[in-house]
């Protein structure tokens, strides 16, 4: 939630969050965050920091501000989190969570291009690899319970309902300065926000290698059962082609109504 109150986003975590977070940063304060958006202790309030959840919760409770949240396609999402948080090296010089990927290596054979990930390797077969090692965390919560890079939307989603929130606004990935401009369409923030000038604050771009294939040619027949058996009820409600991981772009709007009821349960 911005410190002026004027809107409050729910994350979701591979959509957009670093560009969303320095746009409401820069309304509030007529600056970017210089840094990690995410790294910021202040400035903005978030629910991690012990002094913002009483304005989040009283706010979010009587529906004080224009409330959002942003999803992606299932497809894209658990792409990306392969190649940024499996193959990638993280802000800090290091593999994500430590002993995840040799963990990953051993156990389920997969590949994530040597030591600096920068190394070739079969992209394709070590993505569908993670997919199953993905499908084992959020199914059975083993070798570990779901990371929230990979973990369905829904459940991210469903929280901010589940606890006293209602969302005026559910706004795609893909197409994002359409959504992005609805939003502050509907607010008003202490510093007006162009969005044409806003560069996009994608904090894990070079932190992988490169993906070398279209969208498509990682799933096969199993992949597609595989994805569609932990992101059901993603692709249900937030409009996403389950039959296509050709088609990233949503296929009807979506129903704010059936989220709210479908995910307040």
């Amino acid at each position: 939630m911005t410190e002026s109150e004027s809107v409050v986003y729910r994350v979701v975590p591979k959509c957009a969050c670093s560009t969303i977070g320095q746009i409401m940063y820069y309304s509030d304060h007529g600056q970017f965050f210089d840094g990690d958006i995410h790294d910021a202790k202040s400035g903005m309030h978030k629910w991690a920091m012990d002094e913002s959840q009483e304005p989040i919760t009283r706010n979010v409770q009587g529906h004080g501000s224009y409330a959002f949240t942003c999803v992606r396609n299932p497809y894209t999402r658990i792409l990306s989190s392969f190649f940024d948080k499996i193959c990638g090296i993280q802000r800090n010089g290091k593999r994500y969570r430590g002993n995840l990927v040799p963990l990953l290596v051993q156990k389920y054979g997969i590949e994530v291009g040597g030591i600096d990930g920068k190394q070739e390797f079969d992209q394709i077969a070590s993505f569908r690899r993670f997919l199953l090692f993905a499908r084992d965390t959020i199914r059975w919560r083993r070798p570990m319970d779901p990371d929230i890079h990979w973990s369905a939307q829904a459940g991210h989603v469903s929280t901010f309902i589940v606890n006293g929130g209602t969302y005026d606004k559910i706004i795609w990935t893909e197409s994002f300065n359409d959504g992005m401009q609805d939003v502050l369409d509907a607010i008003e923030t202490p510093h007006p926000v162009v969005l044409a000038d806003i560069p996009r604050f994608n904090e894990s771009e070079g932190h992988g290698p490169k993906r070398a294939h279209p969208v498509e040619d990682y799933f096969d027949d199993l992949s597609m059962h595989l994805v569609r058996e932990i992101y059901k009820r993603d692709f249900e409600l937030f409009r996403y082609d389950m039959d296509n991981p050709a088609n990233k772009m949503p296929i009807c709007e979506i129903d704010l109504k059936e989220v709210h009821a479908k995910l307040g349960e």
